[in-house]
């Protein structure tokens, strides 16, 4: 892979740190925030979440692919090399999964001091429903040597970070990439795949942060020894500062987000209520094992009672929760936060990170009832 100094392309953001100290976005940040898109909250009503609103985040540019010449490699550590067309891999057996993904980022514009990087809220969330062939019965085609340690994902976006040219790439242990819910995409409720979601193909890792469903793969291979990529071992880490190494990014942490009640004001989305009693709803999920609880607090953190819970459309797509308030007049905060099946509850906080990564503080409502 080239190495090249981004310095030479790119002037430096902020003061050098990669921190942002202050509350005001830089220009840098607004580009790629207005490149990229959340989903609104209100559209947690939706079951399905329309494809124009589920989130979307592209590291690079959106490459250029026409489908009757792309090809899909499979290499490295293989006893069968293979060459796939897109029409070869559809023919394969088919599998949907309703599946809830969201960004390692999402929350990351929380955190004080932040990363300078897409400045999300909490918004950087969907869940649609995803078709495609399943990745074990391919790598089964191809036969994985026994030498192999991971499997690589390449991506046909191009550019520049962390100092170095590169397409996007990822990896996962063999294990990992051969469990049964983890596809080869192509098709995103119901249609093709649309240029921003990966088309014609892209990895699905149900139960992990996005960055691991690479987008527009051109190639698969398996290697002997753990990747070294960029995305693998600079980005995407639990770490407390620019040089620390810190621990991967990978399921998802449990989370709980409310539809916002009643009507918002423009320019804060502070909401305002009648008072009486209020249906509060929203969704939770987690990564493997799903939620086991969602607690509501309308007193600020003080108290919490239990929400009821809705099942799940399988078991990496979020749960509906209810719960009835009884709205008395005045300002108030709603706190909603979910617990997961091993008994992980979110934070009032989250400890803080340098890359700004799941943060899974709960969520915070103003409210007025009049």
């Amino acid at each position: 892979m080239e190495q090249k100094s981004a310095n030479k392309y790119f002037s430096t953001v902020g003061d050098g740190s990669g921190l942002a100290q202050s509350e005001g976005l830089y220009k840098e940040e607004l580009q790629l925030a207005l490149r990229n898109s959340g989903m609104p909250l209100e559209a947690l009503r939706y079951p399905i979440t329309p494809t124009g609103l589920h989130y979307l985040l592209i590291h690079y540019d959106i490459p250029a692919v026409t489908a009757d010449q792309w090809r899909l490699k499979i290499a490295g550590r293989v006893a069968t090399p293979l060459n796939l067309t897109l029409e070869e891999i559809k023919k394969r057996p088919r599998r949907t999964i309703p599946v809830t993904m969201e960004c390692a980022g999402n929350g990351r514009a929380l955190f004080a001091p932040r990363r300078i990087s897409q400045p999300w809220l909490l918004d950087a969330i969907g869940n649609a429903e995803w078709t495609g062939t399943p990745l074990r019965t391919v790598l089964q085609e191809a036969g994985i040597r026994g030498d192999a340690a991971e499997i690589v994902f390449t991506g046909l976006d191009q550019g520049v970070e962390g100092d170095q040219i590169q397409h996007y790439q990822r990896s996962l242990t063999v294990d990992e990439a051969t469990r049964d819910e983890v596809l080869l995409v192509y098709e995103m409720n119901g249609a093709p795949l649309p240029p921003q979601h990966g088309y014609p193909l892209r990895l699905l890792k149900p139960g992990w942060y996005g960055m691991a469903s690479v987008k527009w793969l051109d190639r698969i291979e398996a290697v002997a020894e753990p990747f070294q990529g960029y995305q693998m071992v600079r980005a995407y880490r639990y770490a407390q500062s620019a040089e620390d190494p810190g621990e991967a990014v990978n399921v998802m942490r449990a989370r709980a987000l409310m539809i916002p009640p009643g009507i918002p004001d423009f320019m804060t989305r502070e909401r305002l209520v009648s008072a009486g009693p209020v249906t509060l709803t929203g969704k939770a999920w987690a990564g493997h094992g799903g939620v086991s609880r969602v607690e509501l607090s309308v007193d600020g953190g003080s108290t919490w009672s239990k929400a009821e819970l809705g099942e799940s459309a399988s078991p990496y797509a979020r749960r509906t929760w209810t719960f009835v308030w009884d709205a008395k007049p005045g300002a108030c905060v709603l706190h909603v936060r979910a617990t997961d099946a091993e008994g992980n509850m979110q934070p009032v906080d989250q400890q803080w990170n340098y890359g700004g990564y799941g943060n899974n503080g709960v969520q915070r409502v103003n409210v007025v009832v009049r």
